[in-house]
């Protein structure tokens, strides 16, 4: 997680093309998570809000995700 954690900006491509293992979407949480107020991160997708939680297989998960990648967001 260090690795993801260290660029002053990550970019993700395509988030939700393809379906997430459970494994998946916590690791992506932890990347958030430990993003979080420190440095810049940007996503591209095509899959709508009130679809991620299916993309990531918990609702609970989508919406921590988002709450930290909203705040302090810029359009």
């Amino acid at each position: 997680m260090r690795f993801f954690a260290g660029p002053k900006l990550l970019i993700t491509d395509e988030l939700g093309c393809l379906p997430l293992p459970e494994d998946g979407a916590s690791a992506l949480f932890q990347v958030i998570h430990q993003r979080y107020l420190k440095s810049s991160t940007i996503l591209t997708t095509n899959v709508g809000i009130a679809d991620w939680a299916g993309v990531f297989g918990d609702a609970a998960v989508a919406a921590a995700m988002l709450d930290r990648l909203l705040h302090r967001a810029a359009a």
